[in-house]
């Protein structure tokens, strides 16, 4: 590219912080109510003869999946995910695209209706963009909703490197599907072995690291929200399994998904909705008060660093074998025989850039969780545009569940019936047969 075009381009803002940055009412083109991005931010535009035009750089980035924990991932704009692009139904966009990986690549945008030399696959609709080139897409958006954007180009390692964004299209009338809160984050899974920094791209589905906007539990920011509020929560899965996302103390209604906003006769209540591979969805629920775990329930995405390889322990007397580990390692501790709650308590050395398993600590000990965790934080007095945390829910006297000290009856239990001649025989391995 020429200096000359390269002047004419908009510019390409970057942020690296996982920060999230609060959403910029916008200040040119049609209104609309901005989303927040957990961890993240949306992308500045310019107007240039009522065109939106936007600059994406895909290149190698550094994100910190939370304290203690960088990654080598591949991103847009200085972060994985990239920038939020927020725009309105009717907008023609020109979006330019600078290529600053060490292989080519492209940008497809999910779920979008566009012209069909526009969608971003590689080899099919469009060249490839060429290292260090700089590709126009452009188009008009003809539908509001929650869309993506990822490569379509070596698609397999750039995805698994954290390539992805989200895309959102607000309505031309911004009173049409208003909420008070409107958070958005994508889902990501990443296997980095403890000490290393950059993933191991070629992992189908034994990932170690579940993660939203590319940040696990503790580093995901909490969903702030005043009771009352309506509030919208948009999630795109770009992993490699599905996520049934759980929300506790609510129940939701899916409004949206990445084909559009769902009827009011074709909705109904939920606590929990399954995101499967490639999918947006958008849910909406009415705030009430209280700190509300909010996470996927497939229970092994809601740890951090995991290793597919530890046995069960459960039961296990390890007291002679630790005594004996113990003249070598003297540091040496026996874990896993009572359960793995310990993990949660105990403050171990770890291995450096690496996360403990199970972590987090609220206003009565140890969460024990990691992964894909965070909690939606409602209170009476949270300002309009305030998403800072405010710190741990005051329990009204005598609604927190707590320790029962008085007596306990024995249970009384039923007489197992005596084994006769219908009675299955299962006849097991090594002569066990009878137990």
């Amino acid at each position: 590219m020429s200096r000359v075009a390269a002047a004419s381009l908009p510019e390409a803002v970057t942020q690296t912080s996982p920060t999230m940055q609060p959403p910029p009412a916008p200040s040119t083109g049609r209104p609309y109510n901005p989303v927040v991005t957990l961890n993240g931010w949306s992308l500045p535009w310019r107007m240039n003869d009522n065109v939106k035009e936007f600059h994406i750089v895909a290149e190698p980035v550094v994100r910190e999946l939370a304290p203690g924990m960088k990654a080598n991932l591949w991103g847009y704009n200085g972060t994985s995910p990239g920038p939020t692009i927020e725009a309105v139904e009717g907008d023609r966009v020109r979006i330019f695209v600078t290529n600053k990986l060490p292989e080519p690549t492209s940008i497809h945008w999910h779920g979008m209706l566009l012209p069909s030399g526009m969608d971003g696959v590689t080899g099919l609709t469009q060249p490839a963009i060429g290292v260090g080139k700089t590709f126009v897409y452009e188009f008009v958006l003809t539908k509001s909703g929650t869309f993506m954007y990822h490569p379509h180009a070596d698609e397999t390692l750039q995805m698994a490197m954290g390539m992805m964004g989200t895309f959102i299209v607000h309505p031309k009338d911004q009173r049409q599907y208003k909420v008070d809160r409107d958070f958005v984050f994508l889902l990501a899974s990443y296997d980095i072995e403890p000490g290393a920094m950059t993933p191991k791209v070629n992992t189908m589905l034994d990932f170690n690291l579940w993660t939203w906007n590319s940040r696990v539990f503790p580093g995901i920011d909490h969903l702030v929200a005043r009771t009352g509020d309506r509030v919208r929560i948009r999630v795109g899965n770009l992993t490699m399994t599905n996520h049934p996302m759980h929300l506790h103390g609510h129940h939701f209604e899916v409004t949206g998904t990445d084909g559009g906003w769902v009827p009011k006769s074709a909705r109904w209540p939920e606590v929990t909705t399954d995101v499967a591979v490639g999918q947006m969805r958008a849910f909406e629920f009415d705030a009430t008060a209280g700190d509300w775990a909010f996470h996927c329930h497939k229970s092994h995405h809601t740890m951090n660093a995991m290793g597919h390889d530890v046995p069960t322990m459960i039961g296990v007397d390890q007291r002679a074998v630790t005594e004996k580990i113990a003249k070598l390692v003297p540091d040496y501790m026996q874990m896993g025989d009572k359960g793995m709650h310990e993990m949660a308590e105990m403050q171990m050395p770890l291995p450096d850039n690496t996360l403990p398993m199970m972590t987090g600590s609220g206003p009565f000990g140890g969460i024990g969780m990691g992964g894909m965790f965070s909690v939606v934080k409602v209170r009476d007095n949270v300002a309009r545009g305030d998403f800072k945390d405010p710190g741990w829910f005051k329990h009204p006297a005598g609604t927190v569940a707590r320790e029962y000290t008085g007596a306990l009856e024995e249970p009384v239990r039923g007489r197992a019936p005596k084994a006769d001649a219908n009675t299955l025989k299962a006849r097991k391995p090594s002569g066990h047969e009878g137990h």
